[in-house]
């Protein structure tokens, strides 16, 4: 509505640090201080509200920021202007170029998402952008009314289709804790770590447990437990070629 600007009244102090140490987080993602200087008019009159609490530092960058940076900017600008993206997407099952109508970025589980219709599986998909090269801006779409938002929870997104057990020597309880949580075992009375959890795929289990290397040993399921041993069989062999 023109004319009509929110009354710094309505928000309380912390509320408004909260929403500022937000917009900073932003920054580290975009490589811009568009934010900051956002910041700046949002907190003009009432300067204690930049350096009020700087205690929260969210930087929302990866690794990859140097190539994520431009695909967000790509992204974002193509979600305001209603355009379609296509792009190269690298998944476990192979590579395949998809064409979306995007609507929404995301970050959640320590990375970025784009929320979107994909042309391909003709319904709403979400991709990793760690995941996507080659991305094209493409033709215009007329965006569809109420799009559904993404079901993020992590039971619809990492079913858990295997319980696993394994045991985990104690040099390792801080990661177990770190990465599951202090209930995800239990300590044993000779010290080792009785761990209990579940897994969407026995790829990831395989993974996870020969990164402990000889600190842990899978126990439940057998059939899991049994390719683990081929997994180590077959890395014996080929270091032994040498």
């Amino acid at each position: 509505m023109e004319g009509y600007r929110l009354e710094r009244t309505l928000l309380s102090t912390s509320d408004m640090q909260a929403i500022l140490a937000g917009l900073r987080s932003l920054d580290s993602v975009w490589g811009t201080n568009r934010y900051a200087q956002l910041m700046e008019k949002l907190s003009a009159g009432a300067s204690n509200l930049l350096t009020g609490d700087t205690h929260i530092l969210i930087d929302l960058s990866s690794w990859y920021k140097d190539t994520l940076s431009p695909k967000i900017e790509l992204l974002h600008s193509a979600i305001i202007a209603g355009r379609k993206v296509s792009f190269c997407y690298h998944a476990p099952k192979g590579e395949a170029r998809r064409t979306i109508e995007p609507y929404d970025l995301l970050f959640q589980w320590a990375g970025w998402y784009i929320w979107g219709w994909c042309e391909k599986r003709e319904a709403f998909r979400l991709f990793k952008l760690g995941r996507m090269t080659d991305l094209q801006v493409g033709e215009a779409f007329e965006k569809r009314l109420r799009p559904p938002l993404p079901e993020l929870s992590p039971e619809r997104v990492f079913p858990k289709v295997y319980q696993i057990k394994a045991k985990i020597q104690p040099e390792y309880k801080w990661r177990l804790i770190e990465e599951y949580g202090l209930e995800s075992f239990q300590v044993q009375p000779d010290g080792t770590l009785l761990f209990s959890f579940g897994f969407t795929d026995k790829t990831s289990i395989i993974g996870w447990i020969v990164s402990f290397g000889s600190g842990a040993e899978l126990l439940e399921p057998k059939e899991v437990r049994k390719e683990v041993l081929e997994f180590a069989e077959g890395i014996c062999r080929k270091y032994k070629n040498e």
